[in-house]
């Protein structure tokens, strides 16, 4: 297994495990971090979208190959969050643990952009 197809194999897996365990802690978060989730549509729709994603990270380990011109985008999908919980925290608006998973996600971030680096364009053909 080549380096590429490991990164996001990881970040898949990753994903999921932080991920899946806030659909069932809505009321917790509200009890735990106040004030309580008001909106409940962007909670949901903020998991389901990023549950998307690491679908496609599964999809893009399976042939890195095939869906490097994806990868660019996996990165913004990364930076997205990362960014934010980075510049949420020097406002002090988050606690450390978003940071931490913030950081996690710029590097998986640049990893992105190293396995886009070093995949071979689909159409550069071996003869």
């Amino acid at each position: 297994m080549n380096l590429p197809k490991i990164i996001f194999l990881v970040a898949g897996v990753y994903g999921l495990v932080t991920l899946i365990p806030h659909f069932f802690l809505e009321n917790r978060i509200g009890v735990t971090d106040p004030p309580a989730i008001t909106h409940p549509e962007y909670f949901y729709g903020f998991l389901g979208v990023a549950l998307a994603w690491q679908i496609l990270f599964f999809v893009i380990a399976f042939n890195p190959r095939r869906y490097r011109a994806v990868m660019p985008v996996a990165f913004l999908e990364k930076l997205g969050f990362g960014a934010a919980a980075v510049l949420l925290f020097i406002g002090h608006r988050v606690q450390t643990q978003i940071l931490v998973f913030g950081l996690v996600d710029l590097l998986l971030g640049a990893l992105f952009l190293y396995a886009y680096a070093v995949t071979p364009d689909r159409q550069d053909r071996l003869t």
